[in-house]
């Protein structure tokens, strides 16, 4: 099971149709150097889109695409095409330029519009990711279906899309064990937070079976956005998944870079690194201030010794606790 991060793609729409190329650069460095290899980036509309549709971004698609030559050895990086936008040209860029894959996306329903596109991808040589956009127009029979003829197109994974952030938990467990239970390739969740369910429905979708959850750093997508790459980083590793995402790195990243950079967009998450840790420790935020103190003078990662003092004492941990585990981390 893994993370696909959509922050630069999905996310760009916060600040336009895409990122700066610091920006960029400073988010896929973020994400590869903790863990998080699965990338989708680019124009928020997708590649085409700047000449289609008019959704210029700060830079072309050619120019997002060499941006990313250099961390293609490191990641499977790529970009999304709407099915009606899809051309043989931009099909070939992609391939040029050296990207992982495309996602192709159409609503649920829609999906025989979507047949060439997806085998021009795979003559192409690159990864056929898909996007079922709007998966809740069909029921989940009727998506399920639409997804194994997709497959049989040369789709190598599928992702269910709660477009409007209108499902419920027991909505998508439906979805995609009615999914797995049709395909054989991996199956994905893309949730969005208009209900405040996004976390939940993916959480919901890895105990049904799904492989894949789609996430954005900070929460950054369309609308209300999507399930934070760092909440489903947090959440999931206490279910015991993504052993090779470094959890303290990508809240050390958010802290130190990202949060501060998006600041200029008067972007702020809704929950904060430090509120977020106390969630995964189960320590109460009166312990904080002794915590912060402690890291400070001993010279440790104050969200690691939260963890650490809150497994041996969540009720009252005393300041001896948190030195001498300060020490052992230190050491």
């Amino acid at each position: 099971m893994n993370l696909f991060d959509c922050t630069l793609r999905d996310g760009a729409n916060v600040v336009g149709n895409g990122f700066s190329r610091e920006l960029t650069l400073s988010m896929i460095e973020g994400l590869i150097e903790n863990g998080i290899t699965e990338i989708e980036f680019g124009n928020a509309k997708g590649l085409g889109a700047a000449e289609t549709l008019g959704a210029e971004a700060p830079l072309t698609d050619e120019e997002y695409m060499e941006l990313a030559a250099p961390y293609q050895d490191r990641a499977n990086i790529g970009m999304f095409l709407l099915a009606k936008l899809y051309t043989p040209e931009r099909v070939a860029l992609a391939k040029e330029k050296g990207l992982a894959f495309l996602r192709v996306g159409a609503a649920a329903g829609d999906g025989a519009q979507s047949v060439e596109a997806i085998k021009a991808v795979k003559a192409a040589g690159l990864r056929c990711r898909y996007s079922l956009m709007k998966g809740y127009l069909l029921s989940a029979e009727e998506l399920a279906d639409e997804a194994a003829m997709l497959e049989q197109a040369g789709a190598d994974a599928i992702t269910i899309m709660d477009s409007a952030g209108t499902m419920f938990p027991a909505e998508v467990t439906e979805y995609v064990r009615a999914m797995k239970a049709k395909v054989s390739i991996p199956v994905g969740f893309h949730g969005h937070s208009n209900l405040g369910l996004s976390q939940a429905n993916a959480l919901a979708a890895v105990a049904a079976g799904a492989d894949e959850i789609d996430c954005g750093l900070l929460g950054m997508a369309r609308s209300a956005g999507n399930c934070a790459t760092e909440l489903a980083a947090v959440t999931l590793k206490k279910e015991g998944y993504l052993p090779e995402v470094d959890l303290y790195g990508l809240l050390s990243y958010l802290d130190c870079e990202l949060i501060p950079a998006m600041r200029e967009w008067n972007y702020k998450p809704a929950v904060l690194p430090e509120d977020l840790i106390l969630g995964y420790s189960g320590c109460h935020s009166s312990f904080v201030k002794q915590m912060k103190e402690v890291a400070e003078e001993k010279g440790v990662d104050l969200y690691h010794l939260i963890v650490e003092v809150s497994r041996v004492d969540r009720k009252a941990p005393t300041v001896e606790l948190m030195e001498n585990t300060a020490k052992r981390l230190h050491d």
